[in-house]
């Protein structure tokens, strides 16, 4: 038997613990806080989402929804980034992974602003791209804590043409505003919309009832960069910039900063 004594790791320093069944819920508050540290580290007050297939390319048959990405999140990021606060205002945010999301970080980036990506660890597809500022490039185990920080912050949300992940994500939001779980306005801006309504048939839920008319008007549609950028800047100025939007708190007031204890 040695005569030296052994520690045993603190339960935040034991890896195996943390990876455990056990631990779960340890995992989960990890993913709502160390996003709350980058966001108010960075000043970050609000964003606006961008949604979009991870399938376009800048050089497939799509391209154009890519180059629309950028352009419009290049935009967004000039104009907020000339706005006047001690905090930064309508950050572009994405899912942080290839396709519509990557035109919309590169944007950003190259308007020289700073642009967060909330990526998803999956088997498969899902790599940060390199636009994104690297102290905002975050990593989710947990989809619905990546919501959770879409849905928060988010006082516009931009989406683009994409499959089930998109669809998903604009669903979700749509049900939360519908519902009146969201408690602010938002902005919701389908690009395309040709392909948006060949999709879905939005006024055929009105007309059966599985949706009210005026959920009709949560939404709007836009074609080109120039218009959806003035609806974007013109209703984020309305419901955002005004002296009652301005004096609207910090995220996540309830949560003190603290030391490490």
């Amino acid at each position: 038997m040695s005569d030296k004594l052994v520690r045993p790791p603190l339960a935040y320093e034991d890896a195996e613990f943390l990876n455990s069944p056990e631990a779960r819920s340890v995992r989960m508050m990890s993913e709502y806080l160390k996003p709350l540290r980058q966001f108010r580290k960075h000043r970050i007050r609000d964003t606006v989402a961008f949604f979009g297939s991870a399938r376009i390319s800048q050089d497939g048959p799509m391209a154009e929804y890519y180059e629309a990405a950028r352009g419009l999140a290049g935009l967004v990021t000039k104009w907020s980034d000339g706005l006047h606060h001690s905090s930064r205002r309508f950050v572009v945010t994405t899912g942080g992974g290839p396709g519509i999301m990557e035109a919309a970080n590169r944007g950003a980036m190259e308007a020289g602003g700073k642009t967060v990506g909330l990526n998803i660890r999956l088997p498969f597809e899902q790599m940060p791209n390199p636009f994104i500022t690297p102290e905002l490039s975050l990593e989710f185990g947990y989809f619905f804590l990546r919501k959770f920080w879409f849905a928060y912050l988010a006082k516009a949300l931009v989406v683009f043409p994409g499959g089930f992940g998109t669809m998903d994500e604009l669903f979700e939001i749509l049900t939360l505003v519908q519902t009146r779980k969201l408690h602010k306005e938002i902005i919701v801006l389908l690009y395309g919309s040709e392909f948006w309504k060949e999709i879905f048939n939005f006024e055929a839920l009105a007309k059966h009832g599985m949706i009210s008319p005026e959920d009709l008007n949560i939404f709007q549609f836009a074609d080109d960069v120039d218009s959806a950028f003035v609806l974007l800047r013109d209703g984020l100025t309305r419901l955002y910039l005004t002296p009652e939007g301005m004096a609207e708190p910090d995220i996540a007031p309830a949560i003190a900063h603290t030391r490490n204890e």
